[in-house]
């Protein structure tokens, strides 16, 4: 397939010195070409004309996701900002793509469904970097709310003491040290936390970290499948009388509190600042096309301040 060159000018950008950003540390972060490896077969080109680089697309779906842009906003600031072009890989005179690459683009990774593989790419990367001893894993799941109302492929939830919700549920295992997301699942609103929740487990996940949604005999088999430890919140236990059973209750769940929490801070910023708040488009795959994304460009931010933090 016919594909255009970029980068080509080598002194587009002046004196770079003055110029260096947090994308810059972010682009020195992975191996790029072992993630570009995953998108050799995808072309979205408009007609007659040659695709753009799919690695600089999905550098931009990124960028997307960091700064909380549209497509078509995110077309004008990667012609207008030197330190986007720098990451995407183009420089300083070059035309970028029109907001309609980036549908084209996210059609051919929806169609190739290819957002689980570069997201265990990436991950993978990211773990061997920053993840030293692996000794717990958080899971939870927050719901996301649908582009509209009439996507089918949604479901209405109610929560107690709340208003319902028409949307998809983001099911998540994290790292319980790091906070880096290790797996992801994406369900309509309404499938249960415990028979979603094996899907969101990772290998080895030592200790496991859920709220009473998951005490479920599903949810707990599936840890003892992969070498794990149920860490679950209680609602009930017997004891000789009421005093007792409420202690005894309260140091088994304290602890997990403490630590399961941690997972809120990862949904907060995933819809405080990288735009999760709803769905962008309508269906279950592009659902987890953005959802992935997120967990992808929040991964990359997280490792790097945890390597900045040990230096």
């Amino acid at each position: 397939m016919s594909r255009r060159r970029i980068g080509q000018e080598t002194f587009g950008f002046g004196d770079r010195r003055e110029r260096q950003s947090s994308l810059d540390e972010l682009a020195k972060l992975i191996d790029w070409s072992r993630v570009e490896r995953h998108l050799v077969d995808i072309s979205s080109s408009a007609k007659g004309e040659p695709a753009w680089p799919p690695l600089a697309l999905f550098k931009a779906l990124l960028l997307s996701v960091w700064y909380d842009l549209s497509d078509v906003k995110l077309a004008e600031a990667l012609d207008d900002r030197a330190s986007f072009r720098r990451f995407c890989g183009f420089s300083g005179n070059e035309a970028t793509p029109e907001r309609t690459a980036f549908v084209r683009f996210r059609k051919a990774l929806m169609v190739c469904a290819l957002d689980k593989s570069l997201f265990d790419e990436i991950t993978s990367q990211l773990k061997a970097r920053a993840i030293k001893v692996k000794t717990g894993t958080l899971v939870d799941a927050t719901i996301i709310v649908s582009a509209s109302k009439e996507d089918d492929e949604g479901h209405w939830v109610k929560r107690k003491g709340k208003l319902a919700v028409h949307g998809f549920k983001a099911h998540v295992g994290a790292d319980a040290d790091t906070a880096l997301v290790e797996e992801v699942a994406i369900t309509p609103a309404n499938v249960n936390d415990g028979k979603a929740g094996p899907e969101a487990l990772p290998d080895n996940p030592g200790d496991v970290f859920a709220d009473s949604a998951y005490r479920g005999q599903h949810f707990r088999d599936a840890i003892h499948a992969k070498s794990g430890t149920p860490r679950i919140i209680a609602t009930a236990m017997w004891g000789r009388d009421e005093q007792e059973t409420l202690a005894r209750l309260d140091a088994w769940n304290q602890p997990i509190h403490r630590v399961r929490c941690r997972i809120e801070k990862i949904f907060g910023t995933w819809k405080r600042c990288y735009g999760l708040r709803r769905m962008r488009w309508r269906g279950l795959a592009k659902a987890s096309i953005q959802v992935r994304l997120t967990a992808i460009a929040y991964n990359l931010k997280r490792t790097l301040s945890i390597i900045a933090a040990a230096a």
